[in-house]
């Protein structure tokens, strides 16, 4: 579960890192925020998928819970690389449609 709200809070901070970097793509800090948290999450569940395996849950299992260093820094990676993706993704579907 603190994984999951890592990812989501990694994702709005990254749709939101997007969307000022992105200026003609940005969809206001409430869209990048929204936009962000999905991608997040979704960046996370498909990483979770990518290495998930029986070395890889094994390892998982022998952590505290899950919340090692390591499984930090990939959760807030992979949030923030998802978020901002998704945010630049939506942005420019929503200029295409205004053409």
């Amino acid at each position: 579960m603190v994984e999951l709200i890592i990812s989501l809070i990694a994702g709005a901070l990254g749709g939101n890192a997007a969307g000022g970097l992105l200026k003609n793509l940005s969809l206001g800090t409430a869209g990048n925020s929204i936009a962000g948290i999905l991608g997040g999450g979704l960046g996370s569940q498909i990483l979770g998928m990518m290495t998930s395996g029986p070395v890889a849950d094994a390892a998982a299992g022998a952590a505290a819970g899950g919340l090692d260093i390591g499984s930090i820094v990939g959760q807030l990676a992979s949030g923030g690389i998802g978020g901002g993706v998704l945010m630049a993704i939506v942005g420019l579907i929503k200029n295409m449609m205004a053409k």
